[in-house]
Formats: C-alpha cells, structure tokens, sequence
C-alpha cells in the first residue's frame, strides 16, 4: 500500500505544498491586486495571460534538462527559492507604489513566479514517476496526483489567511513555505531512493498540472 511507502507520502505532501501556487495565482494574487495595490484592475487579466502564454511556450524547453531524479530534485529545490523570491516581490507592492510601479512590480512577481511554477512541474513529474514501484505505478500516480485537489481544496483557506490577514509579512511566510518544502524534497528523494536501490531516468515529457495552474 502506498500509504506505507513513507518517502513516497512525504514528497506526496512536499509536493502539495509547492502546488500551493495554484490557488495563489487564480485567487489570492487577484485578490491582492485590487484590495492592496494601486494598479488597475486589468492587471489582474495581464498576469493570467502572461502566466498562460509562458508556459505554452516555455514549459518543454524548460522540462528538457530534467532527465533524471538528481537533476529533478535540483529543479524542485530551485524552484522554491525562485517562489521566494516571487512572494518578496509581490510584498513590495504595498509598499505605497503608483499604479504603473505597482503593475511593472506585478509583472517581475509573476515572471518569476511562472519560472518556479515550469521547474517545479517539470521536476516534479519526474520524481513521482520515477520513484513509484514499476508493478504499482497507477496506484502511486494516483496519490501523488491528490496534492492538485489536497492544494486547491485548502489551499485557498491558507494563501488568503496569509496574505490579504497578514499582508506582506504573509507573503514572506509563504514564500518561506515554499522554500523550505523544496530544500526539503532532495532529503527526501535520497531517503526514498535508499528504500529502493538505484533509479533510472523516466522517458517521456513532464505535463503540466495545466496551463496557468488554475
């Protein structure tokens, strides 16, 4: 049962925990944006296309230099000190700024956000398939898979508690969040790859949870 795989549940919820960038992006940044920030409320339209359009066009180019769990684990990892770095950003805009500061702010924020969301996707997938026993993989895809609902269901409880309760001081925190759950998953792919001997690269392309996350 996968449930006692251990390694495998913990980078199960690492990973939910990096998908919290999901209800992040399509609701507590809209939030954010209109009740904490002077930049017009299309800006809101601007960073969903710009998320959305990233990814179609970028998202294979960046999963091509994930062909194994060491360089997926580096992935992951940099994909949230990346995602730190995103919330700092996005912290910034309530420091005062005029509207076309504030959107020019928006749009570093959500670069880097796309960047972390594309690693993350990528060295994810890469690690969920390739840690999974060859004779149970529908079975551990499947777990893997719940940190999507586990993300979006509480998801937004947390990320809107955090950041529009807590302002910028929540942006730090979440952003800390990400940080430690992707320092945390190289831990765990090593605990998990002593459970099972050497594993080999995965074939195939990374798919995206979908376009944007949302």
């Amino acid at each position: 049962m996968v449930l006692r795989d251990r390694p495998y549940a913990l980078l199960t919820l690492l990973n939910a925990v990096l998908l919290l960038r999901m209800p992040l992006l399509s609701l507590a940044l809209p939030l954010w944006t209109v009740e904490r920030t002077a930049a017009p409320g299309w800006t809101v339209s601007a960073l969903f296309v710009l998320n959305t359009g990233a990814v179609m066009l970028f998202q294979v180019r960046a999963a091509r230099s994930v062909t194994g769990l060491p360089e997926a684990t580096r992935a992951v990892g940099r994909s949230g000190v990346v995602m730190l770095a995103s919330c700092a950003v996005f912290a910034v805009t309530a420091a005062g700024l005029g509207a076309w500061q504030a959107v020019g702010v928006l749009v570093l924020g959500a670069v880097l956000q796309v960047i972390a969301e594309m690693r993350h996707s990528a060295g994810s997938w890469q690690i969920g398939f390739a840690l999974a026993p060859a004779d149970r993989i529908g079975q551990y895809q499947g777990f893997y898979g719940t940190g999507v609902p586990v993300a979006r269901t509480l998801g937004p409880v947390l990320v809107t508690t955090l950041l529009i309760g807590w302002g910028p001081a929540g942006w730090l925190v979440l952003g800390g969040i990400f940080l430690v759950a992707g320092w945390a998953t190289a831990p765990a792919v090593r605990w998990a790859e002593r459970s099972r001997g050497p594993v080999g690269p995965v074939a195939g392309a990374p798919v995206a949870e979908r376009a944007g996350g949302h």
